[in-house]
């Protein structure tokens, strides 16, 4: 059986700003139908990479495949993606129609795309509401909304549904699944722990080196690491 063509292909990625390591001899690969999260603490290097992969930072050395793409020779992967970042990316002084709108013309997507995603994610009442005026889980599913309007066959996040409501976040979850099962994959960001159950696998970042984790052992290492900053004494101790 011939081998399903990888989403994402990484071989040995390195990042250097001012001669420092940020990511240090990556590797990963991403199939069609999964989502990986990356998690990392502050300053882990988990949005540099995400940046990569989107062809939005640049890289000192390694291979970086993207739907077949050589993204260091070619940036036609870029049609066929979905980004959303941690920083405000949507005009702040428009509504959320004129903002669906304006991304819908950039990425050549008809009217009825707009109307798909704004059913998908429960837009409808707020489509006249000025995104200033949003509160952050409905902001957050518009950002989503607006990277899924051209169908992406995959989808970059950083940190898509941290602090936001238990509604916002169960639409949130609930777009992906039909997304990975169409053969889309998706990879995310992620800095809470409570999330690492919805992704197939989980990349683990420290020191600049990937390590690839099952949910539960992602969970284990994850109270590993909290237990070691435990002092005796501390009531959980007790």
């Amino acid at each position: 059986m011939e081998e399903q063509q990888s989403v994402v292909e990484v071989r040995d990625l390195v990042q250097k700003f001012f001669l420092k390591p940020v990511l240090n001899g990556v590797s990963l690969r991403l199939s069609p139908g999964e989502c990986m999260g990356i998690f990392g603490l502050r300053g882990s290097g988990k949005t540099s990479l995400l940046h990569i992969l989107a062809g939005v930072d640049r890289f000192t050395s390694g291979t970086v495949e993207v739907l077949g793409c050589n993204i260091s020779k070619s940036q036609r992967f870029k049609q066929a993606i979905g980004l959303v970042t941690q920083e405000p990316s949507l005009f702040q002084d428009l509504s959320v129609l004129e903002n669906l709108d304006f991304i819908a013309a950039l990425k050549n997507v008809r009217q009825d795309g707009i109307e798909r995603v704004t059913a998908q994610l429960e837009l409808k009442d707020y489509l006249r509401h000025q995104v200033t005026a949003l509160d952050f889980g409905l902001y957050q599913r518009l950002s989503l909304a607006c990277a899924l309007l051209n169908s992406p066959r995959l989808l970059i996040i950083d940190e898509l549904i941290k602090d936001i409501d238990l509604y916002s976040r169960h639409l949130i979850i609930k777009q992906l699944k039909p997304f990975l099962q169409s053969g889309g994959a998706c990879i995310c960001g992620f800095s809470n722990m409570e999330m690492a159950d919805i992704f197939d696998q989980v990349g683990w970042l420290e020191n600049g080196q990937l390590e690839i984790l099952a949910p539960l052992q992602a969970h284990e290492k994850w109270n590993n690491l909290v237990n070691s900053y435990k002092k005796p004494g501390d009531p959980e101790n007790d």
